[in-house]
């Protein structure tokens, strides 16, 4: 039986640290997750226009097995800089993979695009490098959600977006998922302030308002219609929803990179639509390797199941979290249901 976390945050995995850093004129961010050593990770791509960073390398058959930090940031691939920033923060710290007398931090990132969202992109110099480096020595086992880190400048179709996480415990092993929500379609349904993920609420955690009236108006005004067009951002604008999924199970990079492919079921019960073609959707996971697993099989079925769950609520939390700013060309949740 899957039960809450006690903090319901992704560091409810031991040894996981999450920091944030922003700029709030820019209305952009950078969330880094980091940990007390290297742990193993893997990756899943299913949107079609992803940005990403040392992801390659995150392949089974690759020779690095384990990474230093992983790397959620707007700023499309601006962004992606943010990685160096925190790579020059872990340097400092004498962490990396070993190669002579040199240490090379490993530290894949995936961007969302945030460049058209009310905010003043004017800048001199890349403010990402800094960001990530302000990230990673943010880092910590208590972190906020809404409009925070990554999630500063995110968008959805009709609401802004933000940064969330969830956590669950099982038979001794913990999950968890953190994510920055950007995407082109919606998370709630309809006209109404029910989110698409209520069926995986627990307790109230956005909200507790249920799944509504499913039979009318799900997709928008009017009846339910499932061929109706959904929906979603203008056609020119990117989006991407970008999520670590995390556990304390020791899993190989194969087991891992498994885990982050069964978390994107979680994506799209919480998203309408998901993995579209603008979307530049993305799963990393990240494994401790505290708890050995008793049934390698089973236990790679629950801990899919397990990430699928959390990265749903942590979608609905994001977006139930955010709060208003100055130029926000959307309303938060709070601001249109209360």
């Amino acid at each position: 039986m899957f039960e809450k976390g006690a903090k319901n945050l992704i560091t409810d995995v031991a040894g996981l640290y999450v920091g944030h850093a922003q700029d709030d004129v820019i209305k952009t961010g950078v969330t880094v997750l980091t940990a007390e050593r290297p742990f193993v990770a893997g990756v899943h791509i299913m949107g079609g226009a992803p940005g990403t960073r040392e992801t390659a390398l995150l392949s089974p058959e690759r020779l690095v097995q384990e990474v230093d930090a992983l790397v959620l940031a707007g700023g499309s691939a601006f962004g992606l800089d943010a990685a160096s920033g925190v790579m020059d923060g872990l340097r400092a710290a004498g962490r990396g993979f070993a190669v002579g007398d040199q240490l090379v931090p490993i530290v894949p990132a995936a961007i969302l695009f945030d460049l058209i969202n009310g905010g003043d992109k004017a800048w001199g110099q890349n403010p990402y490098p800094a960001l990530g480096r302000a990230a990673f020595e943010a880092a910590s086992p208590d972190f906020v959600l809404g409009t925070v880190g990554a999630g500063t400048g995110a968008l959805t179709a009709d609401l802004k977006g933000g940064l969330g996480s969830a956590s669950v415990t099982f038979d001794g092993i913990t999950v968890g998922a953190l994510v920055a929500v950007n995407a082109l379609g919606r998370v709630t349904m309809g006209d109404g302030p029910q989110f698409w993920a209520a069926p995986f609420e627990l307790g109230a955690e956005f909200g507790g308002l249920g799944t509504g009236a499913l039979g009318t108006g799900a997709l928008g005004t009017g009846a339910f219609d499932p061929s109706a067009r959904p929906l979603v951002k203008g056609h020119r604008d990117g989006a991407t929803t970008i999520a670590i999924v995390a556990t304390d199970a020791a899993l190989t990079q194969a087991q891992a990179t498994r885990m982050a492919t069964a978390a994107h079921d979680g994506m799209a019960r919480a998203i309408y639509p998901a993995h579209t073609p603008m979307d530049g959707d993305l799963v990393f996971a990240a494994a401790t390797g505290a708890q050995p697993l008793r049934d390698p099989l089973m236990d790679t079925l629950h801990l899919g199941n397990a990430a699928a769950l959390c990265l749903s609520r942590a979608i609905a939390r994001a977006v139930f979290e955010a709060t208003p700013a100055a130029h926000d060309p959307l309303p938060t949740w709070a601001e249109k249901f209360g």
